[in-house]
């Protein structure tokens, strides 16, 4: 005698709509955010007679003047130079903000001293102040100095640690280490220093790495700083380039000024990919410490 087990129905799950619209919310967002760098690109090569009159993707012929244009240089300086004294600059800035921020942020998260909290607090209170505040007073200093016309106004201060926001960043992130490994280095005759530079230092690197992006990105793009302190050509970054290509009084190149501004995002983008998985990292461990 054989006897039949039932089959058990096929049941299926409802539909998350909720996710459905979770997902097509952010590939909207993404498409938003996307749109502006697309029309970067087409606009680059569109012709000059289309560059203002469509906000078209798809150029009616592709215009690689544009890039030869952009790749001359402007008021007979190469592209070449001024790419170079843009990288002068970020690099510089990259190297004094995270020595000097990393050595404050050592200070206060590690070292015990008197007012150190107050200190801190009006440390962290310096984010709030707009930075042009302090830009005519530090025009004046360094117009003082004879500094004008120079890279030292770009660089310099970097090396003070006026950053309080990546000064901070650090702080948290060196709160979350622990303290054995600097007593084990002080019963080893570490000092202050040797244990920063030998033990913290190199446990900090994903917060310094995320220091060293925000700092390159924002000193690449800083269009105003680098244009009240340099007027000589020569000096010239790509941001400064940019505005050569638009005249007031006459026409202006629109399409050699997008080629450039591709070219000027291209370090950028490497960049921040180069190192993206460390600025997850040391924002993410910096948010859950201290």
């Amino acid at each position: 005698m054989t006897t039949t087990t039932p089959s058990t129905p096929v049941v299926r799950k409802p539909v998350a709509w909720r996710r459905v619209a979770l997902h097509a919310g952010c590939l909207a967002a993404l498409l938003v955010m996307l749109y502006p760098l697309a029309w970067l690109l087409a606009t680059s090569v569109k012709p000059a007679d289309e560059v203002i009159a469509s906000l078209d993707l798809l150029p009616s012929r592709l215009e690689w003047s544009n890039y030869e244009t952009a790749l001359d240089g402007v008021n007979d300086v190469s592209v070449g130079r001024l790419l170079g004294n843009s990288l002068l600059i970020a690099g510089g800035a990259v190297v004094g903000n995270v020595l000097s921020c990393s050595l404050a942020a050592y200070a206060f998260a590690r070292l015990r001293f008197r007012f150190r909290g107050p200190l801190f607090a009006f440390m962290i209170a310096t984010i709030m102040l707009p930075h042009h505040a302090v830009l005519i007073p530090q025009y004046i200093i360094f117009n003082q100095l004879g500094m004008v016309n120079t890279y030292w106004p770009l660089i310099l201060p970097k090396f003070l640690a006026t950053e309080a926001f990546f000064v901070f960043l650090i702080v948290q992130f060196m709160r979350g280490l622990p303290r054995e490994l600097e007593e084990a280095a002080r019963i080893d005759g570490c000092g202050p220093f040797r244990s920063f530079f030998s033990v913290i230092l190199p446990l900090t690197r994903p917060a310094l790495i995320t220091t060293a992006i925000f700092t390159f990105i924002w000193t690449w793009n800083d269009f105003f700083t680098q244009l009240i302190y340099l007027f000589s050509p020569e000096k010239f970054t790509l941001t400064l380039a940019l505005r050569s290509f638009v005249d007031a009084s006459s026409t202006s190149a629109f399409g050699p000024m997008f080629a450039m501004s591709v070219i000027a995002l291209l370090p950028i983008v490497l960049f921040f990919l180069a190192f993206q998985r460390f600025l997850v990292e040391g924002m993410a461990n910096s948010g859950i410490k201290g």
